[in-house]
């Protein structure tokens, strides 16, 4: 039951204080992933994953088995990018700098569409 408090503030106003959040991982998988390709337009951004399985260097074309796809909204996708960056900052001070083959945009797809 709602306190008076909760029941005077107009719908949709967050509650003032901290919020408690609980995890729930009764229904997660694990998978895992060795190629992730970002893609998006104005109003979604999405995330593949899949596997590829190339273990011959020189290869001309490699399958990469797509497994997921997560789809954000651009609002979502700033706070993964926000906390994926201070999760490698903090592991490359801990480990050692990754160097990423070909640079830092390997691998990009052209810019986003607008649409």
């Amino acid at each position: 039951m709602a306190t008076d408090r909760e029941a005077d503030r107009p719908a949709g106003q967050p509650a003032a204080g901290p919020i408690n959040v609980r995890w729930d991982d009764s229904n997660m998988r694990s998978l895992y992933s060795n190629v992730c390709n970002v893609t998006g337009t104005r109003e979604e951004i999405v995330l593949l994953f899949g596997v590829h399985q190339a273990w011959r260097s020189g290869v001309k074309e490699v399958t990469v088995q797509l497994q997921d796809r997560v789809i954000l909204n651009p609002y979502a996708a700033k706070r993964l990018t926000l906390l994926l960056n201070r999760l490698m900052r903090e592991y490359e001070s801990r480990y050692g700098t990754l160097a990423i083959e070909g640079g830092e945009q390997a691998g990009l797809s052209e810019t986003l569409p607008t649409g």
